[in-house]
């Protein structure tokens, strides 16, 4: 019996380091061999603020992910539809609930821009359509006149497009 009690001991080290073990991500290493850099053109086009609070949150996993694996991040993040009134200062009419979910989207916007190799922009059309006045855009989007031709120029630069819906 006291020969066990030291692997008594032992057994919540044994199973911090193992449960550490499995909490490792997998490689993509297949995927990535020879990629240097991971670029990307996030087409986000969505009305849910909680929905894109948690792809935002996945999106900047991909980043780190990328870096993690020795792969240079280039993203950009092309606002488009409704998702433009997501990333507004205007709270007119926002229920408390969404309050605090675009609470949440506005700050991991801005821990995304903080990063390198982020940039982000919104569509001229689709604030224009949605009534969102540019001057209210969160600090740091670019308004631009037409994600569409950010696509189209961002794809034959070679970056990923990847829809957000």
């Amino acid at each position: 019996m006291k020969q066990s009690l030291p692997m008594l001991a032992l057994l919540p080290v044994l199973l911090f380091l193992s449960g550490t073990a499995l909490a490792e991500k997998p490689s993509d290493a297949h995927a990535l061999a020879e990629v240097e850099s991971g670029k990307i053109a996030w087409d986000i086009n969505m009305a849910n603020a909680e929905k894109l609070l948690l792809y935002l949150q996945v999106m900047d996993e991909t980043y780190e992910d990328l870096k993690r694996q020795g792969v240079e991040p280039d993203m950009v993040f092309t606002f488009r539809g409704p998702s433009v009134r997501l990333i507004s200062t205007d709270r007119a009419g926002v229920s408390i609930d969404e309050e605090v979910q675009r609470d949440g989207v506005a700050k991991q916007i801005q821990a995304l821009l903080a990063k390198p190799n982020v940039r982000m922009e919104a569509c001229s059309v689709a604030t224009r359509l949605t009534g969102v006045d540019a001057e209210t855009l969160l600090p740091g989007i670019e308004h631009v006149g037409n994600t569409f031709v950010s696509q189209i120029g961002y794809q034959a630069k070679g970056y990923a497009i990847i829809p957000i819906m």
